[in-house]
């Protein structure tokens, strides 16, 4: 016990591997088997059943429609490739923290800690992983690769993103999404982090950026990172306070009470449909409450996952 409280008071920007590593084997002991696999064989062509064959693999529903026997050829498995994509823009560095660790990240700490758990976790299966940050501007992008150099690689720019003070700036969420979406070729599984905060604010736009992840098959899942008591719940002292976009600059003062109401009605409206176009677009939704424990968090979704693979 007094181990596990030693790590978890280490901090983020010094020790993200040790710290990624603890975080995996705080959810993996749990598992029976991996969460993540290669992608499963996909169904290629028919060819005309042999008499001897297995009969696994013939088309039932061609047989009533033709009377005659054909299974399905399938190419095989292809090993997983994954893009972890983070948005790193001023409104990801709240709430402002002099140091983080596993008990106390805000949102681009969870993002990088979670993004160095899932590289450890895809290590064991000497997965590809590749990497797009993004924020004014298209940061940092590397392509999938599953050699160890690769991943030092990865981890030294997460290690960068917590340890760099971002200025205020605006947020090309769906811009940049399009340029990653265009670089990623072979099938893979994109993960992507990110408040949903950004200066570009044509929603049917941006769905169009996350459908355009979902091209060429891929599986995408978005982990809404949010500090949720403060930016969704609007939990403030009602006291005179002044209220500033870290993106654009602008600024409001207010009692928070005077507006908390109306404010919790738009964002859970908002909240909804995010929610269900991410359905209709079978995109997963992770909510991503950096409040809540990390571990808790990751674990519930790997669970998940597990259940349908």
């Amino acid at each position: 016990m007094k181990l596990r409280q030693t790590l978890n008071k280490l901090q983020l920007s010094d020790n993200l591997d040790l710290l990624a590593g603890q975080v995996v084997e705080g959810f993996i002991s749990g598992m029976h088997k991996s969460p993540f696999h290669g992608f499963s064989s996909e169904f290629a062509e028919h060819k005309i059943y042999n008499q001897g064959e297995s009969t696994r693999h013939i088309d039932w529903k061609l047989f009533a429609k033709t009377d005659k026997l054909y299974t399905k050829k399938y190419d095989e498995e292809t090993n997983l490739r994954c893009h972890i994509i983070i948005d790193n823009s001023a409104s990801m560095h709240y709430p402002s923290l002099k140091t983080q660790s596993v008990d106390r990240l805000n949102k681009i700490g969870f993002s990088v800690l979670a993004s160095a758990a899932l590289m450890k976790l895809l290590k064991k299966q000497r997965d590809a992983v590749g990497m797009s940050i993004y924020s004014d501007a298209y940061d940092f992008y590397a392509p999938e690769k599953g050699s160890e150099r690769h991943r030092h690689l990865l981890l030294d720019t997460l290690e960068g993103v917590v340890n760099t003070t971002v200025k205020a700036s605006g947020t090309k969420t769906y811009t940049y999404l399009h340029q990653i979406a265009e670089k990623i070729h072979r099938r893979s599984l994109i993960f992507l982090f990110t408040d949903m905060f950004q200066t570009e604010t044509d929603d049917k736009a941006l769905f169009r950026a996350l459908q355009h992840l979902k091209y060429n098959k891929h599986e995408v899942i978005l982990f809404h990172v949010m500090d949720k008591e403060k930016e969704f719940n609007f939990n403030f002292e009602n006291t005179p306070k002044r209220f500033v976009d870290v993106e654009t600059g602008e600024a409001i003062n207010l009692f928070a009470e005077n507006v908390q109401l109306g404010y919790e009605e738009r964002m859970k409206k908002y909240l909804d449909s995010l929610k269900l176009q991410c359905m209709q677009y079978k995109i997963k939704y992770v909510e991503a409450d950096v409040q809540q424990d990390i571990n808790k968090i990751l674990t519930t979704y790997l669970v998940e996952r597990q259940k349908f693979i």
